[in-house]
């Protein structure tokens, strides 16, 4: 294993770093310390072309200028917040409108867009970069001082392990994700409509116009929401469903995971051969797949569009705060927030 570091950028005057893992398969994972970001993910496809399967830019001005959370850690809160406020212990609390009057990601200077501490660790067959970030009590409206720590680990079986782990001096919110966009075609030669998504999930949550959740959580058997035996992605895309048309013509929809996370996400492109596996203990993924990417930018030489990448968000349920029923995203004072989503690459 090994760890290369080089300067990819600056922001007012602070140089941005770029750590990259290459383990002894020849397959890379990239980060930056802004917004821990992956900025690549390099993997070799069933002919051994080694391509790149996550959508990012080669300059840190575009990820400053447009980026959709490429590849971003989001937080304190990933997905929407109704109205963008909510309250806890009597007292309420208002956050960045900066979705259509919700609040959408942890705000206007969320997780994604600060500078992280980051220190490099090698052991054998695996090598870590752990993030960590203080967030102050009252940042982007959020309740408490909050410490910070997200670990990427790479090891020699291509396996991508993301910690999250989280401490608040007082009682608060947090649900934290990862919003890498994949497409495992390679350099982005194709879209992922082709792409087959397996989930060991037969139920989603129903969204409303704005895509909040309306609380309801709706089967999927016989829907192009059932994904329990395999369906490619343009089965939602070419669907008349009406949450299909709601999220444009695709997902943008939070399925509830089985306890058991053995293999629970599942995505493969038949044409390349390349698999994801997404193992993790959280109780939701959010599937998006990229329906509101825009047309009026270049990712690495190739025109964005709709259906480029999708993203596969392990967190906690969007919108929580509102809903009693959803399993909760308060953190106690003191309380370790933990949790773990494995990513496995394999071909098939």
């Amino acid at each position: 294993m090994n760890i290369f570091k080089e300067k990819f950028g600056e922001i007012d005057g602070q140089p941005v770093t770029a750590f990259t893992i290459v383990n002894e398969q020849g397959m890379e994972v990239t980060s930056i310390d802004y917004g821990c970001i992956i900025t690549k993910i390099i993997m070799q496809d069933r002919n051994g072309v080694f391509e790149n399967v996550v959508l990012g830019f080669d300059s840190f001005q575009d990820y400053l200028e447009r980026s959709p959370y490429f590849g971003a850690v989001v937080g304190r809160f990933a997905g929407r917040i109704k109205n963008a406020t909510f309250n806890l212990d009597n007292q309420t609390y208002r956050l960045a409108k900066n979705n259509n009057g919700n609040h959408l990601h942890g705000g206007m200077k969320g997780f994604d867009k600060v500078f992280w501490k980051a220190e490099t660790r090698e052991s054998g067959d695996e090598a870590s970069i752990e993030f960590s970030y203080f967030s102050k009590d009252g940042e982007e409206g959020y309740p408490g001082n909050l410490q910070m720590k997200v670990t990427y680990t790479f090891n020699n079986d291509n396996e991508f392990i993301i910690s999250y782990e989280g401490v608040s001096d007082q009682r608060t919110v947090l649900n934290v994700t990862n919003h890498s966009y994949f497409n495992l075609s390679g350099n982005l030669k194709r879209d992922i409509l082709d792409h087959v998504l397996t989930l060991k999930s037969g139920r989603f949550i129903e969204l409303a116009e704005d895509l909040i959740p309306t609380g309801q959580i709706l089967p999927g058997d016989n829907t192009p929401f059932d994904f329990q035996s395999g369906r490619k992605i343009n089965d939602g895309v070419s669907s008349e469903h009406p949450q299909n048309i709601l999220a444009g013509k695709g997902y943008d929809h939070p399925f509830l995971l089985a306890e058991n996370n053995n293999q629970e996400i599942v995505l493969r492109d038949p044409e390349s051969g390349r698999v994801l596996t997404i193992e993790t203990d959280e109780p939701t993924v959010v599937l998006y797949t990229g329906t509101q990417l825009g047309d009026d930018f270049l990712i690495r030489g190739v025109q964005s569009r709709k259906y480029l990448g999708l993203c596969l968000e392990t967190q906690g349920l969007p919108d929580s705060v509102h809903q009693p029923h959803f399993p909760s995203s308060i953190l106690e004072k003191g309380e370790l927030y933990k949790t773990v989503t494995k990513y496995a690459f394999t071909l098939a």
